[in-house]
């Protein structure tokens, strides 16, 4: 009997306590839900900084010219993805298609192509570690293509031959000036290279690939349009090298400098593939693809300390909210500070950013602690990846939160 009633208050002790957690997990997740719902329709200042934040119509617009360009062209727009991660951004560079993208690690592939995205291009010289997970998209999708540069990459494929006969769909990297990665076009080994991929079983060169990342290089659209008549014109001059042998296939050129000031010769490609122009930044207002009121993306902060001393303020935004990079190249140090065209974001530590007078002194009445300032950044692709959310609003006011995908 003793025993039996132990028994009894034990069971009703647990089930109480069981009870309770489940309470407490359901208001956790309804004071959760409640905050993320609360902050629809709050102005910008409502966020905690540092935060990342996008301007959705200027993205619909970038999104809504490129596909126009494109059109006006005659050749298919492939977006690059890799400079925002995300579904919506996507769905808005692909008019809702989701086919035709470009990623940059196999992690979005897979994001997308868990998503319902189809006919993708891995646009990354082929890492022979990944080439198993290659072959499970390739397999699964009805369009997975990777990019290769190399004979020994060749080789690694001929050693994976895929299910059913299935093929793998290659695309030949081809090195048109850039001198990032691809072989050269001028090198007989980029023929050879070519003939071999389109002659080996189980594989097909689905086209050429070149980046015409030396538009970076630029100030203004004449000297846009001089490295992207470039590049077109390697790439034609090496289909007609194809044609010549035998061969037909696809070809692709991309940079958003040279997409955003196309050339007339481009029209005679089959697609083309930039990225950058969904965001743009300041680099890209610097070389001349677009102006500084088409840049989409801000990051917020605010003043957290002041240094009289140094002729200084602290602010909240490290290297880890806005990147490193563009050090040296802006008279305003790493960043803009919108509004503000007398200051300058001189140094960061990994959580902290200094900024100061590009001339004269600070007056820091101006600057209370808590002041918000809004910081343009020099590359958007780096100043996105330090963010594992971005909250998007339509005129200062908060409509929602992207969540883009991480990881290799």
């Amino acid at each position: 009997m003793l025993k039996y009633r132990l028994s009894a208050i034990i069971r009703f002790i647990l089930i109480k306590y069981l009870f309770t957690c489940f309470v407490c997990v359901c208001v956790c997740v309804c004071v959760c839900c409640f905050r993320a719902v609360s902050m629809e329709g709050q102005p910008l200042s409502a966020l905690s900084s540092p935060a990342l934040v996008v301007d959705i119509d200027k993205v619909k617009t970038n999104a809504q010219r490129m596909i126009e360009r494109c059109q006006a062209l005659g050749v298919q727009l492939r977006p690059h993805m890799k400079t925002h991660k995300t579904l919506e951004c996507a769905d808005l560079m692909t008019a809702g298609s989701r086919r035709c993208i470009v990623v940059s690690t196999l992690a979005e592939a897979c994001f997308y192509a868990d998503h319902g995205f189809d006919d993708i291009i891995y646009a990354y010289s082929l890492p022979f570690d990944k080439i198993e997970r290659c072959a499970a998209l390739s397999e699964k999708l009805d369009l997975f293509q990777v990019l290769l540069d190399h004979h020994d990459a060749l080789q690694q494929l001929k050693r994976r031959p895929l299910k059913d006969g299935q093929l793998w769909h290659v695309w030949l990297k081809l090195d048109c000036g850039n001198g990032r990665a691809g072989v050269l076009h001028s090198e007989p080994e980029a023929l050879s290279l070519a003939r071999a991929i389109a002659g080996t079983e189980g594989v097909e060169l689905t086209g050429i690939y070149a980046h015409c990342g030396n538009t970076y290089s630029c100030t203004g659209v004449e000297q846009i349009q001089a490295v992207a008549q470039d590049t077109t014109s390697c790439v034609l001059q090496f289909m007609e090298k194809l044609k010549a042998v035998g061969i037909t296939c696809k070809s692709s050129i991309g940079s958003t400098p040279s997409c955003s000031h196309p050339v007339q010769d481009m029209s005679k490609l089959s697609e083309v593939h930039p990225g950058n122009y969904i965001f743009y930044d300041v680099q890209q207002s610097m070389i001349g693809s677009c102006s500084l009121e088409d840049v989409a993306v801000r990051v917020l902060t605010r003043v957290i300390g002041h240094c009289p001393q140094k002729d200084q303020l602290l602010i909240d935004c490290g290297w880890s909210a806005i990147s490193l990079d563009g050090a040296g190249k802006l008279p305003t140090g790493y960043a803009i500070i919108e509004g503000h065209p007398d200051l300058k974001l001189s140094s960061m530590t990994q959580e902290h950013g200094r900024l100061e007078p590009i001339s004269g002194h600070l007056d820091y009445s101006k600057y209370p602690l808590g002041t918000l300032l809004s910081l343009i950044p020099h590359h958007s692709c780096a100043t996105a990846m330090m963010h594992p959310v971005y909250h998007v609003h339509s005129k200062g006011r908060l409509l929602g939160t992207w969540n883009p995908t991480r990881g290799w």
